[in-house]
């Protein structure tokens, strides 16, 4: 093998067509994601990467490596970081956030009999679940119920949950935050990261999970499901699954916020649109 320094440097060959539609079945096959012609160098720039760094040069002996059985399995999911972490920020869409405010207000108003479960779909690295969180602290305490609910978010991805379960982030990541809620829910560290406070971690959960093994999950009877850019790497008859797999999860008067644009012309007969033109949402009957 030649020193790394050189072997980092020497470029690796482009992907035939057949490879490029082997690695596009092994994905869709087993994450649903779709990597359309527009994503392949994307998929190479990282496939490559991973390569250098086991010295391996050709996309076949890799491909064949990822497929071999158990301890392809432990590879897979070593490159599966690699290409399924997507960019996130805290109160990614404002008015999903707006709308959800709104709701809770509403059912805290209408008396709660149980704590509110809400759940985070493709948390990533934990932006999105600790700012549920964070909007839930703030309402129901303004209600005298500030525990009074649990987040839960789920991922394919080990190393997105990882960082997530951590709850540790640079303070590029807080700029867009605003001031109070980076004061009343942040620990500054020594280094100048900021640590999500253990009394609003402790209401944050997050676990592996597949989309495509949502018949599988054991979630059920959520108040709230966030599944915001996430669709969008899905074919559209597959989108339209996954959506009827959540909607049986959401409990009867429950919410659901998808992302905009990421779906169209999709009902479900247990669910009504939520009038807002802003947010993408449903609410269960009942």
């Amino acid at each position: 093998m030649q020193p790394s320094g050189v072997w980092a440097l020497k470029p690796l060959a482009d992907m035939t067509t057949a490879e490029f539609h082997d690695w596009q079945k092994l994905l869709e096959e087993r994450t649903g994601v779709v990597v359309n012609d527009q994503r392949r160098s994307f998929l190479q720039t990282n496939l490559s990467a991973r390569m250098r760094e086991l010295g391996v040069q050709d996309y076949a002996s890799y491909y064949r490596q990822v497929t071999d059985g158990p301890r392809g399995l432990v590879e897979w999911s070593t490159l599966l970081d690699r290409l399924t972490v997507q960019e996130t920020r805290f109160f990614r869409h404002p008015a999903s956030f707006e709308l959800l405010a709104d709701y809770l207000r509403g059912r805290i108003g209408a008396g709660l009999e149980r704590p509110l479960e809400i759940w985070s779909v493709g948390c990533s690295s934990g932006e999105e679940p600790y700012s549920l969180a964070m909007l839930a602290a703030q309402i129901l305490s303004d209600a005298g119920q500030p525990d009074y609910f649990g987040v839960t978010g789920t991922d394919i991805s080990l190393s997105a949950l990882a960082k997530a379960r951590e709850g540790l982030y640079g303070a590029r990541r807080l700029e867009q935050l605003e001031a109070e809620l980076a004061e009343r829910y942040f620990q500054v560290q020594d280094d100048g990261r900021y640590k999500v406070l253990p009394s609003l971690a402790a209401r944050v959960c997050c676990a592996r999970l597949n989309v495509l093994e949502l018949a599988k999950a054991p979630m059920s009877g959520m108040d709230v499901i966030f599944c915001q850019n996430l669709l969008i790497y899905f074919r559209r008859w597959r989108r339209r699954e996954i959506l009827n797999r959540l909607a049986e999860r959401l409990a009867p008067g429950g919410l659901m916020v998808l992302g905009v644009g990421e779906v169209v012309g999709w009902q479900h007969p247990d669910l009504e649109p939520v009038a807002n033109e802003q947010v993408l949402a449903f609410t269960r009957k009942g």
